[in-house]
């Protein structure tokens, strides 16, 4: 019987740290919301059931064996986004609320079309990195009256195109999806993001992989500035939180635009030409 909050995982390998450590947060840190991970589905049918035995989680062969026995869906893959509009179309028909991990997908066309076959379907689709739902937005929003004027963001990882979301959600989720232009210093391991955004407000963002960088923010208001570093000890089980709040509530709590906006300045970022000047946004 349908209880409204029996999750399915969509995936590429369940065997990654997100299906884990989602699942982990459902059964104990959240467990009294009481939402289920009630099946899930790998395009690696091997590593699916193999991770699906392992955590006692049931595993169906196809999405629409999967869908008679769930009322929403966590399609997951974080390192593959390629694959992402491949599961959306395998769920999305079925009309049911749906988080898409980070990376949402691997171009603003794509990410587009994403929307678009959500909006078809009268889904409730949302998707973000864990780096929303830090003490960072708390700082900002505690700031009150005094509007945030600049801020720089720190994030680390295995490479660019894998991790650069990470402080790009950062400084989007505080800063809004108004961002005008952007010119970027550095192809290798350490990069650097300078947007503009509308009001005469800026970023800085530091995509510095391979090395030991720890996410963390600066927050400039006309009072001064404030460095968070980030706390990282409850980042995914609040990421978790938003996405039962997304399947609860069948509506997105994350602005559409700031998603969009996210994979833009990612795919702006990777332009030969922001090497070189700033490229409109």
């Amino acid at each position: 019987m349908s209880t409204g909050k029996r999750i399915g995982f969509v995936d590429l390998k369940l065997e990654n740290f997100h299906a884990n450590v989602y699942l982990k947060a459902v059964r104990n840190e959240l467990q009294e919301r009481g939402f289920l991970v009630a099946g899930c589905f790998a395009l690696d049918e091997a590593d699916g059931r193999a991770w699906a035995a392992k955590n006692a989680v049931p595993y169906f062969a196809d999405a629409a064996e999967l869908d008679r026995n769930v009322d929403c869906y966590a399609v997951l893959a974080p390192s593959n986004p390629e694959v992402h509009l491949d599961l959306c179309r395998r769920v999305l028909p079925f009309g049911k609320p749906t988080y898409v991990d980070k990376t949402f997908a691997p171009d603003l066309a794509t990410a587009r079309r994403i929307f678009a076959l959500a909006d078809r379907f009268g889904v409730a689709l949302q998707t973000s990195s864990a780096l929303r739902y830090t003490n960072v937005q708390t700082a900002v929003r505690t700031a009150g009256a005094e509007p945030l004027r600049h801020m720089v963001t720190w994030g680390g990882g295995r490479s660019f195109d894998e991790y650069a979301i990470h402080p790009v959600e950062l400084a989007v989720s505080c800063l809004g999806p108004a961002a005008l232009s952007l010119m970027r210093r550095g192809t290798g391991d350490q990069s650097q993001l300078l947007i503009n955004f509308s009001g005469d407000r800026t970023a800085v963002v530091n995509v510095y992989t391979n090395a030991n960088t720890a996410f963390a923010a600066s927050l400039t208001t006309g009072k001064g500035t404030t460095y968070v570093p980030v706390d990282g000890s409850r980042m995914f089980i609040n990421m978790a939180a938003a996405i039962l709040d997304l399947f609860e509530s069948r509506t997105p709590n994350i602005d559409r635009q700031e998603s969009l906006m996210i994979r833009r300045i990612l795919d702006v970022a990777g332009k030969p030409a922001a090497q070189r000047r700033f490229v409109q946004l």
